[in-house]
């Protein structure tokens, strides 16, 4: 299912209105992590898959990268992202991450933000982004934590006076596709384990060189109290990997 919430006029206008929509990357908690991550950027191409507004992009292209390709399926998203980048290094696609069909070793860093929770069959995106990076090549996304995505309420659990007490994990083993309010609107995402993300990047051919649970930065624990809570468990999981020069093949990895 290829999902497109962003062309929906009322969930775009709030969507405009999160932090990380209007700070941009200064507004995304997990960035100072994602970004620690990234290799050298300088005479590289790049890909960002689920681009948004543009904001990985223009990082890109910031740190001299010399091509760069931000695909997203929301025409919102990129008419956003177009009106807010003057750079001829960037390139802007309108297709679902699903449909992606680029040439063989065409990249050498490819990227992605908060968006493949919203994509059926990791396992398949991990086969077309190995096929289109480098030899070495890297690949760096964040999504969002698999404690997180694991019940479809998605809240904490409370007392009659509203305190959170806890953060609950339950149906962590079944995974598959959960109905959801984001921003007050129904949206699917698509749950899986942590072990899923990794032995699908493995299967593909990837080597795993970080995995990281980010929490609030120092100052943003100083500038909102309310991020305190955040801190009691993971809301997103950040993987990088690397693409192995020789495939090892399915066949050789213990299911």
């Amino acid at each position: 299912m290829k999902q497109n919430k962003y062309d929906d006029a009322k969930f775009f206008t709030q969507y405009k209105q999160m932090p990380r929509s209007v700070k941009g990357l200064e507004g995304a908690g997990e960035w100072p992590v994602l970004k620690a991550l990234l290799p050298a950027l300088q005479n590289k191409s790049v890909l960002d898959l689920g681009c948004g507004f543009g904001w990985h992009c223009r990082y890109a292209g910031e740190q001299q990268a010399n091509a760069v390709v931000g695909v997203d399926i929301s025409e919102n998203m990129l008419r956003e992202a177009r009106e807010q980048t003057d750079d001829p290094k960037i390139t802007y696609v309108r297709m679902p991450i699903e449909d992606i069909q680029f040439s063989n070793s065409q990249f050498d860093v490819v990227i992605s933000s908060l968006a493949f929770h919203y994509v059926d069959s990791f396992e398949a995106i991990c086969t077309k982004v190995y096929d289109c990076l480098k030899p070495a090549g890297n690949f760096i996304f964040s999504v969002e934590h698999p404690i997180f995505t694991s019940r479809k309420e998605q809240t904490w659990y409370v007392d009659d006076h509203g305190h959170r007490l806890h953060w609950p994990v339950d149906h962590y083993q079944s995974e598959g596709m959960r109905e959801t309010t984001f921003l007050t609107e129904h949206v699917i995402k698509y749950h899986r384990t942590v072990a899923t993300y990794l032995n699908n990047l493995i299967q593909a051919g990837f080597v795993i060189k970080a995995v990281k649970e980010p929490g609030p930065t120092k100052a943003m624990l100083e500038s909102d109290p309310a991020m305190l809570d955040e801190d009691r468990r993971p809301m997103f999981l950040i993987i990088a990997a690397e693409k192995r020069e020789t495939h090892m093949g399915n066949a050789d990895i213990d299911r």
